[in-house]
């Protein structure tokens, strides 16, 4: 019996022209440039202009990855969009997405992993794919977390942006060994209020707004990110000296860098998109994974660790080989 293995065919990005540096920030809060380089490693991010929403950063996205792919949106049976900022409360981000590029088949709908959420999507694709059931999805992180930021809070809101990336998977029978391997998914909903939202429909009918213990997420990340990294070891028996590359969340450049030094994994190996782009949440794997694609560091045959953590707390990790 043939395995079918899902292959990334594409991949693309959006983010909007607004760029907010540190120096713009320190002139609004008591920051500055040394303050948050030093503890962040973020030296700007995108800001989605007035009327720019999630749907319209995920449709370029999408775009970019199907030309990418060389394939049309009429190919696609399945949009998984992973975002923390929808455009509305319901429909799906997702089917608008749908919408915009035409595509009247399949099936489209949105994932909630906060940070985890592309490696989320990445994985419920995977399964639909080698499922038989389906041949193409697009997978997208997508996020406009500038709206949910408190903008007086200088522990906050310097470290988030926004934008969007995308993949188009495909279920391949002639894969050999590229593909998604394997993935691995977590979350401990006890760690709740270490970095959540106040606010929601059910609880204060308002979007509320993101509230973060910065010590307490950085004390669990670097356990969080190593333990289901060794998963995706142990599952398919490659090592921190095997992988090419090491796409993680682009949240913080310490919890990169401490992460990665626990793995054994050498410096040169691991993708850093952080300062450029501050923490996209959902998208700054695909984003990270996409300006890494475009420079000619990752190339086909290429084995890549993806690894995320995010409120919840969730956690996750892909290996994928390109």
């Amino acid at each position: 019996m043939t395995q079918l293995r899902s292959v990334v065919r594409g991949c693309g990005a959006y983010l909007p022209s607004r760029i907010l540096t540190n120096e713009e920030l320190a002139q609004t809060v008591d920051t500055s440039d040394e303050w948050i380089v030093q503890r962040t490693g973020i030296r700007q991010r995108h800001i989605a202009a007035e009327g720019e929403m999630t749907s319209d950063l995920a449709i370029g996205a999408a775009k970019a990855a199907l030309a990418d792919a060389g394939i049309d949106a009429t190919d696609i049976d399945l949009i998984v969009l992973a975002t923390s900022t929808p455009d509305n409360t319901f429909p799906a981000t997702a089917t608008a997405v749908q919408a915009a590029l035409g595509m009247t088949q399949g099936f489209a709908f949105d994932v909630q992993a906060v940070c985890s959420g592309f490696v989320y999507a990445l994985a419920i694709a995977d399964k639909f794919l080698v499922s038989g059931q389906h041949k193409r999805a697009l997978v997208i992180g997508a996020e406009t977390f500038s709206r949910i930021l408190d903008w007086t809070d200088r522990t906050t809101c310097v470290l988030f942006g926004d934008g969007a990336g995308a993949i188009v998977l495909e279920a391949a029978e002639d894969a050999g060994d590229r593909g998604v391997l394997t993935t691995h998914l977590r979350s401990d909903g006890r760690h709740k209020l270490k970095l959540y939202v106040d606010g929601g429909p059910s609880s204060t009918r308002t979007t509320g707004l993101l509230r973060m213990e910065g010590r307490e997420v950085f004390r669990h990340a670097v356990g969080m990110i190593t333990d289901v990294i060794r998963d995706a070891f142990a599952a398919t028996g490659e090592t921190a000296e095997t992988i090419d590359w090491f796409v993680p969340h682009q949240a913080n450049r310490r919890i990169i860098d401490a992460s990665a030094q626990k793995l054994g994994i050498a410096p040169e190996k691991v993708v850093v998109t952080v300062d450029q782009h501050g923490n996209t949440s959902a998208a700054s794997i695909p984003l990270a994974l996409v300006a890494a694609r475009q420079d000619g560091r990752i190339a086909q045959g290429d084995l890549v660790l993806l690894e995320a953590m995010g409120g919840g707390f969730t956690w996750a990790s892909a290996l994928v080989r390109w």
